[in-house]
């Protein structure tokens, strides 16, 4: 028996898609990821982290953080991380127009509840960061109150730390940086 191969989705594909029917609509490697809205505790969580990192970029100005915008790597390959953060010197490589079109230094996902959300963000998307050059990741896991960090190493996002509780989350892209982790958490 012959099988049939789906034909690979491009950006130009998820034009029509709507914009406003409560989905995210994620392309990697030309296969279609939908995921609902974020709630309120996901949403808080990121407000969280955005803070603790706005605050130390305002007393260390060395690159840009930005929530929730694009990130279009290939025709086949588009996603939207919930936090980016991009090095002042390398701004220009990375953005074109109102889109991340390069790796970007820092990307953080918060994960969402259920099966296909945590594959999505621990496999596919960790995957997709690694081939094309970001060179941290942390995933923040609202179930189990921990931050997975992720290094690239070669051409893999490999886990250097699971950080929980009193554990500070930091980074060698952000000299100085120290944020508790039970404080990401707080609602």
């Amino acid at each position: 028996m012959a099988s049939t191969i789906e034909p690979l989705l491009t950006i130009a594909d998820l034009d029509v898609y709507p914009d406003d029917d409560g989905n995210r609509y994620e392309l990697i490697g030309g296969e279609l990821f939908v995921s609902r809205a974020p709630g309120i505790p996901h949403q808080r969580v990121l407000l969280n982290l955005e803070i603790g990192l706005s605050n130390y970029l305002k007393a260390h100005p060395i690159g840009i953080l930005v929530p929730g915008a694009g990130a279009i790597f290939s025709n086949y390959d588009a996603v939207i991380p919930d936090l980016a953060f991009v090095r002042h010197e390398r701004w220009d490589e990375v953005v074109t127009g109102e889109k991340f079109t390069g790796a970007v230094d820092l990307v953080i996902e918060v994960l969402s509840p259920g099966t296909a959300n945590r594959q999505r963000d621990l496999a596919a998307k960790r995957g997709l960061y690694a081939k094309y050059g970001v060179e941290e990741y942390w995933i923040i896991d609202t179930e189990n109150l921990s931050v997975l960090v992720f290094r690239l190493r070669g051409s893999t996002l490999e886990e250097v730390a699971i950080l929980a509780g009193d554990d500070e989350l930091s980074s060698p892209l952000l000299p100085g940086f120290r944020l508790k982790v039970n404080t990401v958490f707080k609602l």
